[in-house]
């Protein structure tokens, strides 16, 4: 599949949004990648995520850690077609760790995958706790890189990759004309125009 087709699949199955969206990073935009409503079919999330695990097959990848709560399908999908484990960190007092038991052996390769990343934040922090547990970062995978292909991550696959305009919340466009503010991410809270 090509960007466009993607593209296409998204918007067929109603996962990308628009109005005015505070993203986990942070920025605000008019547009709103919702992999979720994309990946609630299985035949979707087997083919975006067969996209990514056939440019990882040939590597040497021990397990999948993805960051809740976005990534934990793509994670789970990719894991499985390529025949490996997967596991997630999750946030825990504004913390992103490696919980329920999971554990990274020392020189065990590592693919991070997640469903958007704009700035790569979250897929950052993962990274961090994959080296800290002695792990190596073989790679990331993404199904959207929103960045337009600016964001600088180790061995970076996306399967579709678009610059989505992004706004600083205090130069926002958005905000200016009162536009109501979602946040429809798996940080979701109140949220008021700035």
């Amino acid at each position: 599949m090509n960007d466009a087709e993607i593209l296409n699949l998204f918007r067929s199955s109603g996962a990308l949004l628009e109005g005015h969206f505070q993203l986990t990073s942070g920025l605000h935009s008019p547009n709103y990648f919702q992999c979720a409503r994309v990946l609630q079919y299985p035949r979707n999330a087997e083919t975006l995520c067969g996209l990514l695990a056939a440019r990882f097959r040939s590597d040497r990848i021990d397990a999948v850690v993805s960051p809740a709560l976005g990534g934990i399908v793509v994670g789970q999908e990719v894991g499985r077609q390529l025949g490996v484990r997967t596991m997630f960190t999750e946030r825990k007092n504004g913390l992103m760790e490696l919980r329920r038991g999971f554990t990274i052996s020392r020189g065990e390769r590592i693919l991070v995958c997640e469903d958007v990343i704009t700035t790569g934040g979250s897929v950052g922090e993962v990274i961090e706790i994959v080296e800290r547990s002695g792990g190596v970062v073989a790679g990331v995978a993404a199904i959207v890189d929103r960045s337009g292909g600016t964001v600088r991550l180790p061995n970076f696959v996306p399967a579709m990759t678009m610059h989505v305009v992004t706004y600083p919340p205090e130069n926002c466009p958005l905000c200016r004309n009162n536009i109501p503010v979602e946040k429809p991410g798996s940080r979701s809270q109140a949220v008021s125009n700035r």
